[in-house]
């Protein structure tokens, strides 16, 4: 053998030996006040990823720590944190005890402690202004709707956090394709989308995963002013907030099971990295089947995320996710818009409700990227600089189809096509946000700079009949393998696409004390949008300016109890040029519009009330959208503008912990909506618009813990939604189809543990039968039950 190979073999050896035994090792007990021992209490070194958890008797043991100056912490859920720090040397055994404040009995009352507070209540947040605004001090209406929630109503989808905003309901299921893939809710009278992550633009083209969810910020009213014209909608705009690193370890285990062949695994974990760095990763796998006789979904998502503390001054925070779906739609059926309504009730569709006229061979995938990074930098104790860069990517790849109405009353022919697209965004935004005092007028201030551009890419096939399905006699010709579609589409690839547009803006909004009870917020946005699509003429080219402000009133009776309220808000949408002729064809030209705009006058009225325990608010909102693109009445080959749309109606939220042990989520909205200006050919005017959604809804959850005695921990939870009937086709020249009103029920029964929750939830109690739909027909879910397990650590 090698004597020089022996030798370094050797040192290695030794080298590796003498730093094992320069560690060191800490071991003691955690107790309470009345010195019991606490089981699962979580022992950590700040900064470091060591840990431990204690045993029954309140026991723990670290090994492995490097020697030094350390900070050493118990934490349990509850109780409060203590921390130790200790200078620890090579190869000794430290004896350390904490003796946590509270008494055994005290702390028996933790495991439920959140119970007695209004838990799902949340006091600010900071996405709605982009300021640190109370909610007593914001002048605009939202609903933020918190993971807590989620958790105990077992939710796995987007959508099931939805239904506890008020006055909001989803028309689309998300379809997956390219564009505009993602599902469609209803707000205030107008479909609005999922596009904003922690108040950033993110695209996606498909259902998105709860697991990194923080809350869901339903922000409502047009909000143009603070987000710009690509996110917008007038009724309001949905924000996911997503979970952030913290400074100790910590982390959770999920599964749930349940109806459809429901199986889903998620994974939060919490990891300090140094005392100033921190990692979070959340990840979730699903995999569920559909009600009906075909489809369903699986996906994979990851989500890491970072924090630096760079100096005292600087901050980095960046937010990774990465989902992987692959989905089973069944394809939508759309009701004719363009041929008189031959269909009187839903009988037919109520026949079929458990079809999917498609086939498990007929995929989509759906890929979604996205990545923000931000730096703050405290320029002085009032003033603080936040840079952010914010990037999404999400593709499409496989088969949409849908269903089109052949207006005898039964036929409906099936499209098809193989979609492949991909939708890339990047935004750019420079925000100062500070205090300052002008005389004796304390003011907070926003003032921002934002670039946004988007790309929007397409190589797809061309659209190709498949079949016609009989929904009486519930036949279907179509050809539903992957060969036989492939074969219908052969050859029909439409070629590569992209549209590429800019939007360069500039903002500001001030509130302003003017008394200790009265605010004034003032807001203004200077919006450039720009069309930087390739190979499109300067004549053809869309470049508009658009102002959008802003102003808020707010009015404290009780001081941090009571506000009233009231604002005006502004919101636009840039109109792409389109090309026109004289009335005989002849005289062809490109015109160019003005963006459209819609203006809300608002006022209400917002209380905490009890300690935080009764939030509520009640506003009327009046939205008056002008200046839409419609066809000209004297030429059918013109278009002008002119189109106007009114909503208006009144919305009461409520969330409240009015007795120990009992928490509340309530909702009630009334809407009334009417196309006011149109032309009348296109048989909108003096009706309500399909996407408006019903005009009447209630979400409601209630959910009870006991908080004494053997069966301490065991909660109860029932609540659920209605809605009045909603037009989904509702036009003069064509009919009007209405699906039914409903009252679908929930109930769950859990039980907290110091570091689990056991959770059984069933929706849709009664089984009821109904729809959703946006001139289509859609059959939503019968009842389900799903099981959840949570282990905390």
């Amino acid at each position: 053998m090698n004597h020089k190979f022996v030798l370094s073999f050797s040192l290695v050896c030794l080298m590796v030996i003498s730093a094992l035994g320069q560690t060191a090792t800490i071991k003691g007990k955690v107790t309470t006040s009345d010195n019991q021992g606490v089981e699962f209490v979580n022992v950590g070194i700040k900064g470091k990823s060591k840990g431990a958890s204690t045993d029954r008797f309140g026991n723990f043991e670290i090994k492995g720590i490097e020697p030094g100056r350390l900070t050493v912490f118990a934490s349990f859920v509850g109780a409060e944190k203590q921390e130790k720090t200790i200078e620890l040397s090579a190869d000794q055994v430290l004896t350390l005890n904490f003796q946590l404040q509270q008494s055994s009995t005290d702390l028996d009352e933790i495991v439920v402690s959140d119970q007695f507070s209004n838990r799902f209540y949340e006091d600010s947040a900071f996405t709605i202004a982009k300021l640190p605004l109370k909610d007593l001090e914001n002048p605009q209406v939202y609903n933020s709707i918190s993971s807590k929630l989620l958790k105990e109503q077992v939710a796995t989808s987007v959508n099931e956090a939805m239904k506890n905003a008020t006055g909001v309901t989803r028309l689309w299921e998300s379809t997956g394709r390219g564009g505009d893939g993602a599902e469609y809710y209803s707000m205030r009278g107008f479909s609005v989308q999922p596009t904003m992550v922690n108040g950033l633009p993110s695209v996606n083209n498909g259902s998105l995963d709860p697991a990194n969810i923080e809350s869901v910020d339903v922000i409502k009213g047009p909000s143009g002013t603070l987000f710009g014209s690509p996110l917008i909608s007038y009724g309001g705009l949905i924000n996911i907030t997503t979970k952030k690193p913290m400074d100790q370890f910590k982390g959770e285990l999920g599964f749930i099971t349940g109806s459809f062949g429901l199986n889903r695994l998620t994974g939060d974990v919490n990891i300090p990295l140094t005392t100033d760095a921190a990692m979070r990763v959340n990840t979730a796998y699903q995999s569920q089947n559909s009600f009906q006789d075909a489809g369903g979904r699986k996906s994979f998502f990851i989500a890491p995320s970072f924090r630096l503390k760079a100096s005292e001054k600087l901050t980095f925070l960046i937010n990774t996710e990465f989902l992987n779906a692959e989905s089973v739609n069944a394809p939508m059926i759309f009701l004719n818009r363009n041929a008189p309504l031959s269909f009187e009730n839903i009988d037919l569709f109520e026949q079929n409700y458990f079809r999917s006229f498609t086939s498990n061979e007929l995929s989509i995938r759906n890929t979604s990227y996205a990545i923000q990074a931000q730096a703050f930098y405290e320029l002085s104790p009032n003033w603080t600089s936040q840079t952010v860069l914010s990037r999404s990517s999400t593709k499409t790849d496989g088969y949409y189809h849908y269903l089109w109405d052949q207006t005898n009353g039964n036929d409906f022919v099936r499209f098809i096509s193989d979609r492949n697209g991909q939708t890339i965004t990047t935004d750019v935004q420079q925000n100062f946000i500070g205090e300052f005092n002008l005389g004796s007028f304390k003011n907070k201030t926003v003032i921002g700079l934002d670039y946004f551009q988007s790309n929007v890419l397409d190589g797809s096939t061309a659209w190709r009949a498949n079949g016609m399905i009989s929904l009486a006699e519930g036949a279907d010709t179509g050809d539903l393998t992957r060969a036989g579609v492939d074969d219908i589409l052969k050859g029909t690839f439409v070629g590569n696409s992209s549209a590429q547009n800019q939007v360069i803006s500039a903002y500001i909004s001030n509130v302003t004390e003017l008394l200790p009870r009265l605010s004034v917020m003032t807001s203004l946005r200077v919006d450039r949008f720009s069309d930087q699509t390739e190979g499109v003429s300067e004549e053809e080219r869309n470049e508009q300016t658009a102002l959008s402000p802003k102003f808020g009133i707010v009015y404290q009776p009780i001081k941090d109890k009571v506000s009233i309220f009231g604002n005006y808000m502004n919101g636009f949408v840039n109109v792409a040029p389109a090309q026109v002729s004289d009335a005989d064809g002849s005289n062809p030209r490109i015109r160019t519009f003005d963006p459209e705009q819609a203006n809300q006058l608002e006022f209400g009225v917002k209380t905490n009330l009890y300690q935080n325990k009764i939030s509520a608010t009640a506003s009327y909102y009046n939205i008056l959208v002008k200046n839409r693109v419609m066809a000209d009445p004297n030429n059918i080959n013109n278009s002008i503008q002119g189109g106007e749309v009114v909503s208006r109606g009144f919305e009461f939220s409520l969330i409240a912990n009015p007795l120990r042990g009992l928490n509340l989520v309530a909702g009630f909205a009334k809407n009334h909506s009417e196309v006011t200006a149109d032309n009348p050919e296109n048989g909108y005017l003096g009706l309500r618009p399909e996407q408006a959604g019903p005009d009447q809804l209630v979400n409601f959850w209630a959910s009870y813990t006991l908080t004494q005695g053997s069966l301490k921990g065991l909660g109860l939870g029932f609540g659920g939604n209605a809605a009045s009937e909603h037009l989904t086709l509702n036009r003069a020249n064509t009919g009007t189809f209405a699906l039914p009103a409903y009252q679908v029920l929930d109930a769950s029964i859990s039980y907290t543990g110091s570091q689990y929750l056991l959770a059984l939830k069933v929706n849709n109690l009664t089984n009821q039968k109904y729809y959703t739909g946006w001139s289509t027909v859609t059959p939503q879910s019968p009842r389900n039950i799903s099981l959840s397990l949570n282990y905390r650590f």
